[in-house]
């Protein structure tokens, strides 16, 4: 009577130990998985943020290209390099944000798999410490224990304590199993989570090397834009020089015409072969596009000039023609930016001007009729194509608008 007393006691103690072990493995709280909503939405909006600072330099490059391939201001190129650069470094500065963001992400899904880790080292044990005791007591002793009560109710106690060990075993084996998945999870997130952070590193050293670049390119830009500028103000100071030597030489022929008038036996023609009927009806020395017309002009910098005729592009070796008659005043042989120049005096004090010649036809003191052959296009300005500078000077040393003379090609 007394060791069915102890064994009882044993049984139940037993049971309640294991009940307390068991119920404590099963109830243990689930991982959470890795992936915050937080993060994920904060890297969701940071790679967005980066397509769109993408395609916003993908234009600004699609820009560029147009602008090499026409006829552009320098500083609407350089003004592009500053935005791409500008783009560039906010893309630098996005990449950083969403490393550091996957770097956050990393470190939460760590610590989970550590925890989830750490709770199947113990899930294992218990599961461990079940089977040795469910091997030392063997296969009959739950048969034995039930046998072993003293009373209907001590029976119906038992069965339920013994049914109740049953499902905290099987509940644990499923934590097990369920700790098992987590943990695969938890490292296949790792494993993605470290691919992004290797290809989010990869495409910050690119978009820095981009910015380095630019920055380059920007400083390339702007020498040659001042460098460009240097050489605009030499050359438009030039051109005034070589305007201001053509005006005085006219006024020196000016002056001499005038006093020849003085003498007697002058062969010098008084009245202008220049007629206001001309206006509009006066054929073009040359056929072509015009490239630069008369009056004041704005170029690189700001830098100011005045045409006192208009450029006829035409190529070069084309015949100019005199468009009207009159004498050859003055040939000028080289004058600078307009190269090789013709003089013709058409009487009372008018004058025409054709520069920019590749040759010269006629000597000076030539007479020359209305639509003759004067000479031919060439290129003497390195800063424009072939063509003829011609001026109308119909009073004197003032220079007017010749396509007011011209006939009109519409």
């Amino acid at each position: 009577m007394r060791g069915r007393l102890a064994h009882s006691r044993f049984f139940l103690t037993a049971v309640f130990v294991t009940l307390a072990g068991t119920t404590a493995a099963a109830q243990a709280p689930t991982p959470t998985p890795p992936t915050q909503q937080n993060a994920t939405e904060r890297l969701q909006k940071q790679r967005e943020e980066l397509d769109r600072i993408r395609r916003e330099r993908s234009d600004l490059e699609k820009r560029m290209r147009d602008l090499r391939t026409t006829v552009h201001d320098l500083s609407e190129e350089r003004t592009n390099i500053e935005r791409q650069a500008e783009a560039t470094s906010r893309a630098v500065r996005t990449l950083d944000q969403q490393l550091q963001s996957l770097g956050e992400e990393e470190n939460s899904a760590t610590a989970d798999l550590i925890r989830a880790q750490d709770e199947l080292a113990g899930k294992r044990a218990a599961l461990q410490h079940r089977v040795r005791e469910i091997y030392k007591r063997g296969a009959m002793y739950s048969f034995e224990a039930m046998l072993s009560a003293q009373s209907f109710g001590e029976l119906v106690a038992r069965y339920k304590y013994l049914h109740l060990v049953a499902q905290r075993d099987q509940a644990l084996v499923q934590r097990v199993e369920l700790l098992r998945s987590v943990i695969d999870r938890q490292r296949q997130t790792l494993v993605l989570l470290h691919d992004n952070v290797e290809t989010s590193r990869q495409e910050k050293s690119d978009e820095e090397k981009r910015l380095r670049g630019l920055e380059g390119e920007r400083s390339r830009s702007l020498q040659q834009a001042q460098s460009k500028q240097k050489q605009a103000a030499a050359r438009y100071s030039q051109i005034l020089k070589d305007e201001q030597r053509l005006t005085g030489a006219i006024a020196n022929l000016e002056s001499e015409r005038k006093r020849a008038e003085g003498r007697s036996g002058t062969s010098i023609p008084t009245t202008s072969t220049l007629k206001t009927s001309d206006f509009g009806k006066l054929d073009w020395p040359v056929e072509g596009d015009i490239i630069y017309r008369f009056g004041r002009f704005v170029g690189t910098g700001g830098t100011t000039l005045r045409w006192n005729g208009v450029g006829i592009s035409a190529p070069e070796g084309t015949p100019v023609k005199a468009v009207t008659a009159g004498t050859v005043a003055e040939v000028f042989q080289s004058l600078s930016t307009f190269g090789p120049t013709i003089v013709l005096h058409n009487g009372g004090g008018a004058y025409t001007v054709y520069s920019s010649l590749g040759k010269i036809s006629v000597s000076k003191g030539a007479k020359i009729a209305k639509g003759q052959m004067i000479g031919t296009v060439g290129k003497t300005d390195p800063e424009l194509g072939p063509h003829l500078h011609f001026e109308i000077r119909p009073t004197g040393q003032q220079a007017v608008d010749p396509l007011e003379w011209l006939r009109s090609r519409r």
